[in-house]
């Protein structure tokens, strides 16, 4: 994940004005697995990118503890290191590295361009946009307290660490209803929090949560607080449709009610869907603009592992290699 703000490309602007101009070949937004992965290809195609960390450096991972499911990790890692293991990477071949973040863009002509920090602008042959998605969480301050020990928002990511014990996951779409099964297979109990008297997941979805033995479903509730220790989690406080608290005894907290990519700045010129992912020309990471791409997270709502998405930034350093190999 990598958070940027959305300014008009306006040198006049009374948020600053453009002080440097520079020109590159490849320019990549954001870091993370897509970011890092996509400036090792460049790297070593001799494409000399620059990349552009963002706010958070290293994206989502940074704030996850374990790792166990990312291949080359046997004792797994965790994700700081991980990133930093990616950053070396990338650093090793020849990627520009910097600290910084996109706060405007300008895809209309030939050239695109991008200004940094409000006042420095890119001009670069071609683009990578690797600027992630951010969960979306309930604004708990118990919530913020426990995340990386008891709170999480990938089932698929964290749920082995709660094998056989009682988890909560709270949402009422598809997304918490696959998170929910998931966790089904590998807990003693799964609770799923829903704030409606009814599930907004697709009718299968609804079927195969109903059907499942170990999940409670606990409509018309919501988390008050999350509570625990030092040692993480163990409970949650939750409110009913008539104010009513009930506790429950559970080891972790996933929260599937959505994320939002971090697109916005790019919308003018970028087509994404209705809830902000960039789309992508199937089976590529080329965006409707020529030489702009897309990959990780901000262009991924269904599987956004770790591992999907440093597979999408090797996809957009091809990509973005031929397309310029073309152009030459």
């Amino acid at each position: 994940m990598a958070l940027f703000s959305s300014l008009e490309l306006n040198p006049d602007k009374s948020t600053g004005s453009i002080k440097t101009n520079e020109k590159v070949k490849v320019l990549i937004i954001g870091s993370g697995p897509a970011g890092y992965t996509a400036a090792i290809y460049a790297s070593r195609a001799n494409l000399k990118p620059v990349l552009y960390e963002g706010l958070q450096p290293g994206g989502q991972l940074t704030t996850t503890t374990e790792v166990e499911n990312f291949p080359g990790y046997p004792e797994g890692v965790t994700g700081p290191v991980m990133m930093e293991d990616l950053k070396s990477q990338a650093s090793r071949f020849g990627a520009d590295i910097r600290m910084g973040f996109a706060t405007s863009v300008d895809f209309s002509g030939p050239v695109h361009k991008v200004v940094i920090d409000e006042e420095h602008l890119i001009e670069a042959d071609a683009v990578i946009i690797a600027t992630g998605a951010t969960a979306k969480y309930l604004g708990l301050a118990s919530e913020e307290n426990f995340k990386g020990s008891g709170v999480s928002a990938c089932a698929t990511c964290d749920g082995f660490f709660y094998k056989g014990q009682a988890v909560a996951v709270v949402g009422g779409g598809d997304t918490a209803c696959e998170e929910a099964t998931y966790l089904s297979g590998l807990c003693s109990k799964v609770y799923l929090i829903v704030r409606k008297p009814f599930l907004r997941a697709s009718k299968a979805m609804q079927e195969r949560v109903m059907r499942t033995a170990n999940i409670e479903v606990l409509f018309e509730h919501q988390t008050k607080e999350i509570v625990g220790d030092m040692s993480g989690v163990n409970g949650a406080v939750l409110l009913n449709a008539k104010n009513e608290e009930r506790k429950i005894d559970i080891t972790g907290f996933f929260v599937a009610i959505g994320h939002q990519p971090n697109s916005d700045i790019f919308k003018p010129f970028i087509n994404t869907d209705e809830t902000g992912y960039i789309l992508t020309v199937p089976g590529t990471s080329k965006t409707n603009v020529a030489g702009i791409f897309a990959c990780g997270d901000v262009q991924d709502k269904h599987y956004r592992q770790a591992i999907t998405a440093a597979g999408s930034g090797c996809m957009a350093a091809l990509d973005a290699e031929r397309y310029l190999g073309e152009k030459s």
